[in-house]
């Protein structure tokens, strides 16, 4: 794999999970791999999971690190061709990915959309000028729309943990105080058309994902009918692609709740975390033994592992 920036960078689906889940049971496997190998992590919002699950994937394959906070120690980015830079932006991005590239062998990357403009987000000019401008392996560590590496950790914890050769799997939307991105879930709708799941996405009216995200799953606005039978239920919050970047409803219905969960095949719980308690899902939910999100944030050190792994067998 020469980068990881979505699913469509991935020769074989079944064999990066496969994959994850042997490294899972031997993470040390491969530590000479990574030997006098750097990757670069580069934040421009927070992170926990994906920050310290990559750092402890790279080590465990004899990686050094380089991590650095460009929205806090960094010059501002100037992204546009041809401008006078005599505002708040003091370095170009062709001159920033250029110099961070020379110090390592691999370039992992976090950034959130700013929900104004979707044509401009969507558009993923920030991750893509990187990738032009580094000219090394270029990793999403999440971008305006797409969430790849959790993506894969979540294929990897249904397919550690179904019960039956094609589970239902249903995303969920669920209330939020605040507008966020559709990237998790564009993701993990992208990641399960592609697995071996019956894939169901519920969410009030007006939150309909893009087309070319949700492709052949089925919505409905339902969600008692989406949760009967299920067996993952997947929850996250989105804003509005249509009325972009709005929220639409904050509607406390929509919380997963033990009555809800009552309605599935015992479901299993998830979410990508971090999750507001009685807001998006309630205690006796998250505490129970149906939930199996800290199972699933531990799967995401082997999900970047075997991403790193795939693409330093291709740099050796």
């Amino acid at each position: 794999m020469k980068q990881f920036l979505s699913l469509d960078d991935v020769p074989n689906l079944s064999a990066l999970v496969s994959q994850g889940l042997q490294l899972k049971k031997d993470p040390f496997s491969d530590q000479d791999l990574g030997k006098n190998k750097t990757l670069g992590l580069i934040f421009l919002n927070p992170s926990l999971r994906t920050r310290l699950s990559t750092q402890k994937a790279a080590y465990n394959l004899g990686m050094s690190i380089l991590t650095m906070d460009f929205d806090k120690d960094g010059w501002g980015l100037e992204t546009s061709d041809g401008t006078v830079m005599n505002g708040k932006a003091g370095e170009h991005i062709k001159e920033a990915a250029a110099v961070v590239a020379q110090y390592c062998d691999i370039l992992a990357i976090r950034c959130f959309p700013l929900l104004k403009n979707k044509e401009q987000d969507y558009a993923e000019k920030l991750l893509l000028d990187f990738q032009r401008y580094s000219k090394i392996p270029l990793i999403s560590l999440e971008s305006n729309t797409l969430h790849p590496l959790q993506s894969l950790t979540d294929v990897m914890t249904i397919e550690e943990r179904k019960k039956t050769a094609k589970p239902k799997v249903v995303l969920t939307w669920a209330p939020h105080i605040k507008a966020l991105p559709q990237a998790v879930a564009n993701s993990f709708s992208q990641w399960m058309n592609q697995a071996e799941v019956d894939f169901v996405i519920t969410h009030p009216q007006g939150y309909d994902l893009a087309e070319k995200f949700r492709g052949n799953a089925k919505v409905t606005y339902d969600q008692n009918e989406a949760f009967s039978g299920a067996d993952f239920i997947y929850a996250k919050n989105w804003s509005s692609y249509e009325s972009y970047g709005q929220i639409l409803t904050q509607d406390p219905k929509w919380m997963i709740t033990p009555e809800k969960m009552i309605l599935t095949n015992q479901a299993e719980f998830m979410h990508c975390l971090p999750a507001r308690r009685n807001l998006v899902v309630a205690d006796a939910v998250l505490d129970s033994p149906q939930s199996i999100v800290i199972e699933q944030s531990g799967n995401r050190e082997f999900a970047a592992q075997a991403v790193l792994k795939s693409i330093l067998e291709e740099i050796s």
